[in-house]
């Protein structure tokens, strides 16, 4: 059984929790206003909302229905288009017609969705933050330009918004329905409890499950981890951080812990994928994957972290990097789930980086990627970690190359004959992301970036080249 709110209706349906968002609001329920396109979380012409009642607010955010679960919208709040507009044009979608933000008008749709997901938002409102919430949504026709436009417009229309309020005031000038106001109460009438019973097939965010598993998924019943409240949580103390499998990408991009022991954390979690896919992208999800390139795992194998699996109630915790054994091979028993990861919460001798090679800046999956976190005291390396993925056929802690630069002289003469051994590491091979030697010399300009962002006073590329 599923129960949740789609538009203003209340939906009661026994259905598999499997089975897809997308699918049940075009064909059970008719909404074709939401697209079927690449049925992979690319496009973005399939995006909704989902709103979630926490702490008596609402909290909205743009998800690609076409990856999503029913089960990861139990006891929440679906809005497709129709939900938007059911009395007139709403000023969005107003402002993307007089700046003929259309063509074909197959996109458009899930640009408006997410448009409003930026109205929605109680933040003061910023065209930055406006185009950065189309950055999952792709357009054919318009060149973009004339959706940036309507994008300028519609955050100057938010002046004045009151973030206190914010619902309310988008009801008053009519972004979105009245009945957004009931939504809590309705919300709180449904007799279902939101965490789900672990009966079904265990799952993260299935951003990438879905794409493998499709067929497989559909039609069976399905736990996300992400709804058990007790693998989703922050825990900062004596010195270390322990976060729950079950947090999303964009937990950790609003984490103030987060962000605080990270300066540059917006920048690098922005690479990750796109805002409707880090909504719903879990960490678990994304370390049992296993995907040589996933971008979590080689930020998180540079923090040295740890990762604790649990099974009927006993614990056991191993090295991020002793996890993987070999291509999609993890150790990890069948009754395991990860339920945390920890590390240590870096000093001010310690400095991070995350670099990352794509076709594209968002949305796109890494043809390289690479983290490092180094502590340097006295211009020598006295610990440094460092990982990369797209190079081998698991995601890749160097420790031949970490253990080299121990202990070295912060220089360029060290940093460059360390890539001899990081060279030495690695056996990337040639697929559609681009030939092995190109992806060896895109690692060996990646490891060089760190050090020129992290110590732009030492390094230069004209002194490593």
């Amino acid at each position: 059984m599923v129960e949740f709110i789609l538009n203003n209706q209340k939906i009661k349906k026994e259905k598999p929790s499997g089975s897809l968002l997308l699918d049940f609001v075009r064909y059970d329920k008719s909404l074709t206003g939401t697209k079927i396109g690449c049925r992979e979380g690319d496009c973005g012409a399939c995006t909704v909302l989902i709103g979630d009642l926490i702490d008596g607010q609402m909290n909205y955010k743009q998800v690609t229905s076409c990856l999503t679960p029913l089960g990861n919208v139990q006891g929440k709040h679906v809005v497709t288009v129709e939900g938007l507009n059911m009395e007139d044009l709403s000023p969005v979608q107003k402002f993307m017609v007089n700046e003929s933000g259309t063509q074909c008008g197959f996109c458009t749709v899930g640009f408006v969705v997410s448009l409003t997901g930026f109205c929605l938002s109680n933040s003061e409102p910023s065209y930055k933050d406006a185009i950065a919430a189309i950055d999952g949504n792709i357009c054919r026709c318009t060149g973009y330009k004339s959706i940036e436009r309507a994008a300028k417009h519609i955050t100057d229309s938010l002046t004045g918004k009151d973030q206190n309020e914010t619902i309310q005031w988008l009801v008053n000038h009519a972004f979105i329905p009245s009945y957004f106001n009931q939504i809590p109460a309705m919300l709180k009438e449904l007799s279902t409890v939101k965490d789900p019973h672990r009966n079904g097939t265990l799952v993260g965010g299935g951003t990438d499950l879905y794409v493998q598993k499709y067929d497989q998924l559909i039609d069976q019943d399905v736990d996300i981890i992400a709804n058990f409240s007790e693998l989703r949580f922050t825990d900062v103390q004596n010195g270390v951080c322990s976060l729950g499998a079950g947090n999303t990408a964009t937990d950790l991009l609003e984490s103030d812990d987060l962000q605080a022991m990270f300066s540059q954390l917006a920048e690098h979690l922005k690479l990750v994928a796109s805002s409707p896919i880090r909504n719903i992208a879990t960490l678990g999800g994304n370390f049992v994957n296993g995907s040589p390139i996933g971008d979590f795992t080689v930020f998180f194998l540079a923090l040295n972290s740890k990762l604790t699996l649990t099974e009927n109630n006993q614990n056991r915790t191993i090295h991020l990097k002793d996890f993987y054994k070999g291509y999609k091979d993890l150790d990890k028993k069948a009754g395991e789930i990860i339920s945390a990861i920890t590390f240590d919460i870096p000093d001010r001798n310690t400095e991070f980086n995350f670099e990352k090679v794509s076709k594209r800046i968002t949305l796109d999956i890494a043809s390289v990627n690479t983290a490092v976190q180094i502590s340097v005291s006295d211009n020598k390396i006295t610990q440094i970690h460092l990982s990369a993925g797209g190079v081998a056929p698991i995601p890749l802690y160097m420790g031949k190359t970490c253990t080299y630069l121990r202990g070295k002289e912060l220089s360029p003469r060290h940093i460059k004959s360390a890539n001899e051994v990081l060279q030495s590491e690695i056996n990337p091979i040639s697929d559609v992301r681009g030939s092995a030697e190109y992806k060896r010399i895109l690692l060996r300009q990646l490891y060089y970036a760190h050090f020129i962002k992290l110590f732009p006073n030492q390094f230069t590329l004209e002194q490593l080249i």
